[in-house]
């Protein structure tokens, strides 16, 4: 129970003003809360669990690096897909996000965690604590905590906002993430 109480707080402290939860806020503004709440709480389940599972050992797999600068690109791409805007066929089915928005802020959270000091700070604890459920499930429902506080502030913003605003906006936010990714890459 240890495991779960220190897991939840530290997460959800941790996730405080991070990239995830910028995007969690910028996915409120376009989608349903409860979806985007379901693809944080997807998201976090997957990418904690791998940190959980493997550790440290991920970059003995595929080099950190590697997988920042994926992420980077798909970051640029949800950017220009969300300047591009959502294209609906004559039956209104939307072109660009053929993945629904569950599993859009799923993928995108998974990416985006991969790295980040969230998922960091899971593998040290589950190596202090040993207990896999207690440390993946405090840090995935850490991590929903804090991003339910951004979605609500990104439900708030939809509605005081203008639509074309908030494209740019969550673009930007998208765009400067993929950026600020690749600086870092390319810097070290």
């Amino acid at each position: 129970m240890l495991s779960f109480i220190t897991s939840f707080f530290m997460i959800a402290i941790a996730e405080i003003g991070d990239k995830t939860q910028l995007i969690a806020l910028s996915f409120s503004t376009k989608y349903k809360p409860l979806k985007v709440l379901a693809g944080v709480f997807i998201g976090a389940l997957a990418v904690l669990l791998l940190s959980v599972l493997i550790g440290g050992h991920l970059s003995a797999f595929i080099p950190m690096n590697i997988l920042k600068i994926i992420v980077g690109f798909t970051f640029i791409g949800f950017g220009i897909l969300t300047l591009k805007g959502e294209h609906c066929d004559k039956e209104g089915i939307n072109k660009v996000n053929k993945f629904g928005p569950i599993l859009t802020v799923a993928i995108a959270f998974f990416l985006a965690e991969l790295g980040d000091k969230t998922q960091l700070a899971t593998i040290s604890l589950a190596a202090q604590y040993q207990s896999f459920f207690g440390v993946w499930l405090g840090s995935a429902l850490g991590i929903v905590a804090a991003d339910a506080v951004a979605i609500a502030v990104g439900v708030i913003a939809g509605k005081k906002l203008p639509q074309k605003t908030i494209k740019f906006i969550s673009a930007g936010i998208f765009i400067l993430f993929g950026i600020l990714i690749f600086v870092e890459v390319f810097t070290k």
